[in-house]
């Protein structure tokens, strides 16, 4: 009998988040010494079983190599726990004896945590450590071609978690992740936000399910290499991080931008590094093989090795080639290589000098990765600020491999696998997601003041009436009078030159008392005037109709 995923993947989700969310009523007690031993306890487990789980995640989705997720593995289970010990995020998280408040950590409830394929045990030990970490339960929906190796590292986790204390069930993951399943648990009742990885769809989706979420952009970084760099260190560096689990992390670099009197150098650096310079035709066939004519990523080649890749376009590398260079003539839809391409895949362009390369790297940042992650490499610190003050992301990273440094493994940024990107990209973050944006803060808050001590303005007398110059001046304001008349055509300019020349404010004695503004005076004349008029035209007997129809 066939059976509808659809419908199965639904009731499954709501299974699975009525059980995380009765698991979470007993946690949300937990004091911040026991949440702490159970994130220790799991973070030791994913170390254990994260060469297995990275071999999993390969050989289930095709993406990427073993050896890089290993590594995106120990990032979510052995540097991210250790930048968590000692932060608070449990009960009392800071005492403000200065200003008479206190800050009180407080679990959102049940975490919703959409996963991606192109890293799908690292994002799941990572979610799940912060999740628990700020005191909440998880469900976990992976890529449905990833369910195998997202659950496996779910279950370890799980495992972990009840051994050290805490209460079943207070870790699920969807077995049969479908787009409906997925959506139901986005708009679950019970869930309190959600943490979504993936494409701009699904990321789009968890912003519109009404649900607090977080979301991350699609990456497109620059890499600008300035004149002052130190050329052997940078070429090395971005050759590291662009051939990193063959591209699939979405801060991976996608282009360098050089002036010209660089071009030579460059290229012969890259080919130190193994990367194999394409020819013109070799590069136009990349364009058409790894962009769609709809203009998304060809998953077919996402996190492919570089040798595979050629063949795929058409053509041989050797088998040490670390990855494929391209150079391209600009930015936009005529350059398909300008795009992010989740591939070992580098393109080049050249420029004349240093603004133009400022205006090449915001121009690849706005084609497809605003918010994202930008990269230089200088050792001249004016261009350095100048470039960040410049750039529309949210990271950028200086003298560093591009997916190590906005991870947090070369930088001290915080250890994530969720890059927020900020507004530009319609993301409710710009930070390295991690637990404290996963808590909500309670403040007591003690009296400190009485309320008309709050307040310059004193609260028990009226305020003084604004006085606009002083005295009226009588004469004045009959002279604006007459002359709003003459403009209205109800008086004769030789009526209006009858009358006297105003006389100095404070009487004829010529006291300086200050007089009000000149044009005051004509817009008060005016208002008088129409409100006159119009009480005049209100009370005057209709005429009588011209029935004839004569003019």
């Amino acid at each position: 009998m066939l059976l509808d995923q659809d419908l199965l993947s639904i009731q499954e989700v709501r299974t699975k988040v009525e059980k995380a969310f009765v698991a979470w009523q007993k946690y949300r007690a937990y004091s911040q010494e026991q949440v702490d031993a159970i994130v220790e306890r799991m973070a030791a487990a994913a170390r254990a079983h994260s060469r297995r789980l990275a071999e999993l995640a390969v050989e289930e989705t095709g993406y990427g190599n073993a050896k890089d997720k290993y590594i995106k593995n120990l990032l979510a289970s052995d540097y991210l726990p250790r930048r968590m010990r000692g932060m608070k995020t449990i009960g009392v998280l800071r005492e403000l004896p200065d200003e008479k408040m206190v800050e009180i950590g407080v679990p959102v409830g049940v975490i919703a945590a959409i996963l991606p394929t192109t890293n799908p045990t690292s994002t799941a030990i990572a979610k799940s450590l912060v999740a628990l970490k700020a005191g909440n339960a998880i469900v976990i929906s992976p890529h449905p071609r990833a369910f195998k190796s997202t659950c496996a590292t779910a279950a370890v986790l799980a495992q972990a978690a009840v051994e050290a204390g805490a209460p079943e069930d207070l870790i699920q993951c969807v077995d049969r992740a479908t787009m409906e399943g997925i959506s139901a648990l986005m708009h679950h009742e019970r869930v309190s936000v959600i943490l979504a990885t993936g494409g701009h769809a699904m990321v789009k989706a968890a912003y519109s399910s009404g649900k607090p979420a977080f979301g991350v952009g699609p990456g497109n970084v620059p890499v600008l290499v300035d004149t002052s760099a130190d050329l052997e260190d940078a070429i090395a560096k971005i050759v590291a991080g662009k051939s990193f689990d063959y591209g699939t992390v979405c801060s991976s670099e996608q282009a360098i931008v050089a002036e010209h009197s660089l071009r030579d150098r460059i290229l012969a650096l890259l080919q130190q590094q193994k990367a194999y310079l394409c020819t013109a035709a070799q590069a136009e066939a990349l364009g058409k093989l790894l962009i769609t004519p709809n203009w998304t990523v060809n998953a077919q080649c996402v996190g492919q090795a570089p040798t595979k890749i050629a063949r795929m376009a058409g053509f041989e590398v050797p088998a040490d080639t670390s990855i494929l260079v391209c150079e391209i003539g600009g930015v936009g839809k005529k350059f398909p290589l300008s795009a992010e391409k989740l591939s070992p895949v580098l393109s080049l362009l050249f420029v004349n000098d240093f603004p133009a390369a400022l205006d090449m790297c915001f121009g690849l940042l706005k084609f497809g990765g605003a918010g994202h992650t930008a990269a230089i490499y200088a050792n001249n610190d004016a261009r350095v600020r100048e470039y960040a003050m410049r750039m529309p992301a949210m990271r950028v990273l200086v003298n560093t491999p591009s997916p190590q440094g906005s991870t947090g493994i070369t930088t001290n940024l915080f250890p994530s696998m969720t890059l927020g990107c900020g507004a530009l990209a319609g993301n409710s973050t710009s930070d390295n997601v991690g637990p404290l944006h996963l808590i909500n803060i309670k403040r007591l808050a003690y009296t400190v003041r009485k309320p008309e001590e709050a307040f310059e303005m004193p609260l028990d007398s009226d305020p003084a009436p604004v006085s606009v110059g002083g005295p009226v001046d009588r004469a004045a304001v009959v002279s604006a009078v007459e002359r709003y008349l003459v403009s209205r055509g109800l008086a004769s300019p030789a009526q209006s030159a009858s009358v006297p020349a105003a006389v100095p404010a404070g009487g004829s004695c010529g006291c300086s008392a200050p007089k009000p503004a000149a044009s005051v005076i004509e817009s008060v004349a005016a208002e008088v005037v129409d409100r006159f008029l119009g009480r005049k035209a209100e009370t005057a007997p209709t005429p009588p109709s011209n029935s004839g129809g004569y003019s």
